[in-house]
């Protein structure tokens, strides 16, 4: 365990094997750990919201395994088009340190999470309202993408410094990632679940589109 924080700290401050200058020789294994490690510590708290019941240990443990789903899969589905376009820029050779960088921007937003879960977790204690505590755990989410963005650019940094096109694809990885981002958060509600309901990994609903949705809502359809 304390050589686990040790790497971590390693990683936050960029330094020893996590320097972006050290590519070849960090352990590969090291950062998917660390993103589904720690993201997996936040949704495990995401998912104590109303733990009165037996049932609703059961969240904890669907919570616990879709954060890193989120965040890896929207990855996995998002690298083929970031190939693509490495590839289509001639920035293909240096698609092995871009995907570091990617992977470090993952796990810091994993790391951040985890390091915000005691604070999700006193809001539970502190407020008892369903919609809040998803807007809470929102704002949340989007403070931690915040730090995982700043680790990323951090990686990105002698990339960039070699060749600018690589700036270009560091915006559009950003894009690429919010965009299916919110469709897969969408489609892997719920995250919280309502305490009325029965407890389920899926809504009990045809899966839809997120952006379909938020259209209706505002052109009233």
């Amino acid at each position: 365990m304390r050589a686990a924080l040790l790497h971590t700290d390693a990683f936050l401050r960029g330094s020893g094997l996590f320097a972006p200058a050290r590519t070849s020789e960090r352990p590969w294994w090291w950062l998917p750990v660390m993103i589904i490690a720690f993201s997996a510590l936040y949704g495990a708290v995401m998912g104590t919201y109303h733990l009165h019941t037996t049932e609703r240990l059961l969240q904890v443990v669907y919570s616990a395994s879709k954060v890193p789903l989120l965040l890896v899969v929207t990855s996995l589905l998002c690298l083929p088009a970031f190939f693509v376009l490495n590839t289509v820029l001639g920035l293909r050779d240096d698609f092995r340190e871009a995907l570091q960088a990617i992977l470090a921007g993952q796990a810091g937003l994993g790391v951040a999470l985890a390091s915000l879960s005691p604070i999700i977790r006193f809001w539970y204690f502190s407020n008892s309202d369903y919609s809040a505590a998803q807007l809470f755990n929102a704002f949340l989410f989007a403070v931690a993408t915040v730090a995982g963005h700043l680790v990323m650019r951090r990686y990105y940094g002698p990339l960039i410094a070699r060749r600018r096109a690589h700036r270009l694809m560091l915006y559009s990885w950003l894009a690429l990632y919010a965009f299916v981002g919110i469709q897969m958060g969408w489609t892997l509600r719920p995250f919280i679940g309502i305490p009325e309901k029965s407890v389920t990994f899926f809504r009990d609903e045809p899966f839809t589109n997120a952006y379909v949705f938020v259209g209706g809502l505002i052109f009233g359809r």
